[in-house]
């Protein structure tokens, strides 16, 4: 545990270090934070229960994946985060596309007649984003947040509590046991530490949540033939499959799994042993899937869409999942948590730079202004293509395959959707553009 940046004072048994802001989560979105407010000079803490393992360049990709959009890309440049992150490893994708899984399939030399595609090539770009291993993101993300002196990276940290009765929230950390205590008190907590944030809770912040009748499994495969630059998604009634191409390792090549379905179909997927889980994969999926080789790993998760009644406070405010969590269709979670941690380092540095106290209301409010408009309507977007795919009612299924079919051959609409997708269109943050 460091403490050199802060202010430090000492009262009988309790030392309080004082900070201007307090990170609480140095995951992908928390770590994003400090190294874009590193460079204001404010002294900035940022806590954790735990440091991200080392990357081994040998070692398998991790079941933890995300497809980071061309904006996200842009904002992890712009922090100097990239350069140790594609130094590492990334899969970048060019090809997106989006059908649904018919009894008797729609193809016409071997392409789906229901399916829209989406290629980079058609707006210009070299790829539409890149599949990246959550720890790979974090670990370059705390590269790029050392060479910041006014960052203190503190781990572990257990947090007992955090009172915001104080004239100045306080945090009250566990020292394993000692008589002595120790507290961190800061104009402005930040939340970044997840879905079932803490700091959400402490500041009284309200939720509202619905818990989907869906849940999701994870798999990473080994398979066969070349390196895939493609990501797809195949409509059931029960929910999406889909397939994200993983960075080859030792010349062996990888893939991520999603499958939705209904509880009890994912709590038999996920007790099958591995050769019998591969045949009910090659079963159930569409023939776009490569040949299989094996099944590295795999895990479930319910699927719940989560929303802060508010994203700031006195003092408070909250990134990432701590404000919201989405239905994961498109894989655009963690590209909302990176647009909402680039617009609150813009509000803050620029109160900061106008000698505005950072952790009032009325210095963040417009972080929630921008913020919670844009992530409500992804969210009513994924809500929307759950609801409409999620059933088998036969005249909506043949609406929405003949929609399919149509989006495909609407180039301009399909440019419209590639760049909102890929953060090129919107309310985009100054960090989001290329430098």
């Amino acid at each position: 545990m460091t403490n050199q940046h802060s202010e430090t004072t000492t009262t009988s048994n309790t030392t309080t270090n004082s900070y201007d802001i307090a990170i609480i989560g140095a995951g992908m979105v928390g770590a994003a934070i400090a190294c874009g407010l590193g460079h204001t000079g404010l002294r900035i803490a940022i806590l954790d229960k735990a440091e991200p393992s080392p990357f081994d360049p040998e070692k398998t990709p991790d079941i933890r994946v995300s497809a980071l959009s061309y904006a996200s890309e842009q904002i992890l440049k712009n922090l100097g985060a990239w350069e140790h992150i594609s130094n590492m490893r990334v899969c970048p994708y060019r090809r997106m596309a989006v059908t649904e899984k018919l009894d008797i399939p729609l193809n016409f030399a071997g392409v789906p007649l229901n399916q829209t595609l989406f290629n980079s090539k058609d707006i210009g770009y070299p790829y539409l984003g890149n599949i990246v291993e959550n720890r790979v993101t974090q670990l370059g993300l705390h590269m790029a947040m050392k060479q910041y002196n006014n960052v203190d990276f503190i781990c572990p940290a257990t947090i007992e509590d955090i009172d915001f009765k104080t004239a100045l929230p306080t945090i009250k950390l566990t020292k394993n046991g000692q008589s002595e205590s120790t507290k961190i008190e800061a104009k402005l907590i930040i939340g970044a530490d997840g879905a079932l944030s803490k700091v959400r809770e402490w500041a009284t912040i309200g939720l509202n949540s619905n818990q989907y009748k869906q849940q999701a499994l994870v798999a990473t495969v080994e398979y066969q033939g070349h390196q895939e630059d493609i990501t797809w998604q195949s409509f059931t009634s029960t929910g999406p499959l889909a397939f994200l191409p993983l960075m080859d390792v030792n010349d062996k090549h990888y893939g991520s799994l999603v499958w939705y379905d209904l509880p009890d179909k994912i709590r038999s997927l996920t007790a099958m042993d591995d050769e019998t889980f591969i045949a009910e994969v090659v079963k159930n999926f569409p023939s776009q899937l490569p040949p299989l080789i094996k099944l590295l790993e795999k895990g479930s998760f319910t699927l719940v869409k989560r929303h802060a009644q508010h994203y700031v406070g006195n003092r408070v405010a909250l990134a990432g999942d701590a404000a919201h969590t989405i239905n994961p269709l498109a894989g655009q979670g963690v590209n909302l948590g990176f647009q909402d941690a680039a617009t609150l380092i813009e509000i803050i540095s620029d109160a900061h730079y106008q000698g505005k106290d950072i952790g009032l209301i009325r210095s963040l409010s417009e972080y929630e202004r921008r913020r919670k408009s844009e992530n409500l309507k992804m969210m009513e977007v994924m809500d929307f293509f759950y609801h409409t795919f999620s059933n088998d009612n036969p005249p909506l299924k043949l609406l929405r395959n003949i929609g399919l079919g149509l989006a495909n051959k609407l180039p301009f609409g399909k440019k419209k959707v590639i760049k909102y997708a890929m953060g090129l269109e919107g309310n985009i943050p100054k960090l989001a553009k290329p430098a």
